[in-house]
């Protein structure tokens, strides 16, 4: 199995395109203007794309897989809360996805949007678990559009996220400090919205943030409500 990151300058996203052993691959929350290099990518390893999945409805990029699907004839698939009518499969807590000796766990983890997805890949040692905007490497996603809920965001990462093995290692959907991955445990211990002394703690904190709109926000949502693509 390998696991290759991508990184998107502008929106400072992570892509995760995920192989088998048998050349067959999976793509987490892909960007629209780094198609191409999806491409070549999969290209020169040689593998066929099953599944492009998204963690949630992105407000900060515009989603590639709609493209992707319509390209590679993958199949596109969102969160049963997502609403996005043009996807190929929807998910839901607790399912399992499995291509070849890739054993991905669906997790439900509301908060930073109510169609909120966190992936474990539990077939590999110690397992690896790619957390789209819930959990950022010393940070949390944002709470303040999209249905975001504080008080969800805090259940979803100490009641599921936390309760998974220490040494499971972390994968974000986004970075703004030159990290790459971390462990359950590092977070647990480090990240200093989570080490805070109450619930309510968190949730003044994520209310009070005040920070700006995603710059292209009111053009990402429509278009990824529709796959990525132009209607």
């Amino acid at each position: 199995m390998l696991i290759r990151q991508l990184f998107d300058k502008n929106s400072f996203t992570f892509t995760y395109l995920i192989g088998s052993k048998d050349k067959n691959s999976i793509i987490i929350d892909p960007v629209l203007n780094n198609v191409d290099v999806y491409l070549t990518l999969i290209n020169q390893l040689n593998l066929n794309l099953v599944y492009s999945l998204e963690t949630h409805t992105h407000a900060d990029h515009i989603s590639g897989s709609g493209e992707l699907r319509n390209i590679l004839n993958c199949d596109s698939i969102v969160g049963n809360e997502s609403g996005i009518e043009c996807a190929s499969k929807f998910i839901e807590d607790n399912e399992y996805l499995t291509i070849d000796d890739i054993n991905i766990r669906v997790l439900y983890t509301p908060g930073h949007t109510n169609d909120s997805y966190c992936f474990l890949v539990d077939s590999i040692k110690p397992g690896a678990l790619f957390t789209g905007d819930t959990l950022l490497i010393r940070g949390t996603g944002r709470t303040d559009f999209q249905s975001g809920d504080p008080s969800k965001l805090y259940d979803s990462i100490t009641n599921k996220i936390f309760t998974l093995y220490d040494d499971i290692e972390i994968y974000p959907g986004h970075d703004y400090n030159g990290f790459s991955k971390s462990t359950i445990k590092e977070e647990k211990n480090h990240n200093p919205r989570l080490n805070l002394k109450s619930k309510k703690e968190f949730i003044d904190l994520m209310n009070n943030l005040d920070l700006p709109d995603p710059d292209i926000m009111d053009i990402a949502i429509p278009l990824n409500e529709n796959c990525g693509l132009e209607k």
